[in-house]
This record gives structure tokens, sequence and C-alpha cells, in this order.
């Protein structure tokens, strides 16, 4: 493994090892040495190595979110009356618990964020008295996902 200020080259066995975790990040890491044939502790080095680089972080549980009932799954892109509002709109967002990502983005809107509700009814609530009322929002517009057709990473 390599590094240089701005980014990071991995080799063929840290690409086996990040499939992997990827795939299943509960597998033992002793399922994934004898798969690979090196030690255990080889791959806590490497994976100590690629956590302080900072190419990953962490391991996480997905929430099916249609089971909890959240079946609206919507973007909004945000327009704002001044880019100097994109601070505070941000700070309020996050106090949004529906708000899943937050963008900065070129274009026409100044945010775009991803939000999930239970149905229509609560996404245009969560629209009328959550996010438009944030000041510096001038106006929204909204684009609700029928449906995710690909979820993924980044290959290795």
């Amino acid at each position: 493994m390599k590094t240089n200020p701005l980014q990071i080259e991995i080799d063929g066995i840290d690409k086996e090892i990040l499939r992997n975790l990827m795939e299943d990040a509960r597998i033992p890491i002793l399922k994934i040495a004898k798969k690979i044939g090196i030690s255990g502790a080889a791959i806590h080095q490497r994976l100590k190595k690629l956590e302080e680089s900072g190419l990953i972080s962490g391991s996480k549980f997905i929430i099916n979110h249609k089971v909890l009932g959240y079946k609206t799954m919507a973007f909004i892109g945000v327009y704002l009356e001044k880019a100097a509002n994109n601070s505070e709109a941000v700070r309020e967002l996050k106090k949004i618990p529906e708000v899943l990502e937050c963008h900065y983005t070129t274009g026409n809107w100044s945010i775009l964020i991803k939000v999930i509700c239970r149905d229509n009814e609560h996404l245009m609530q969560l629209l009328n008295k959550k996010i438009q009322p944030i000041d510096g929002v001038s106006r929204t517009e909204t684009f609700i996902s029928l449906e995710q057709q690909i979820e993924r990473q980044i290959q290795l």
C-alpha cells in the first residue's frame, strides 16, 4: 500500500480484503485470511493502515426503511435566496430526521437533499412545515423516487 497526500494506492491483497468486507462486513477475518492465503494478523494490520489512511471508516448496518413504514423516498432541490444562507440552512436541515443526505451542488439548486417519508402526505407536511419555512429557502423542487434500481459502492 502506497500513499501520497491526495490519494492512496492499494494492492491486490487490500482489494480482496475490502471486496470481502464490502460484501459482508460481518465475515470473520480468519475466513478471509484462509480464503486469500495470509494470516489474520496481516489482515488486521492492513485494515488498520487502511483506516488510518482514511480509505475506510468503520462498518454499519443498513436499515430497511420500508419495514419501518417509510415508503416514500424523494430528492429535493433547495433554492436559497443567496449562497450566504447555506450554513444556516444546512444547520436547520440537520435537525430534520427524515433528511438522510444533504449535498452542496452546482447548477440550479444550492442544496440537494434526500429524504425518507412514510407516504406522500408525510412528504407534503415535511416540505410545508419543516423545509420551506427555513430562513433563506426561497423554494424547493421535489422528485419522488419510484424505485431505487442501483445501489453500490465503488468497485475495487
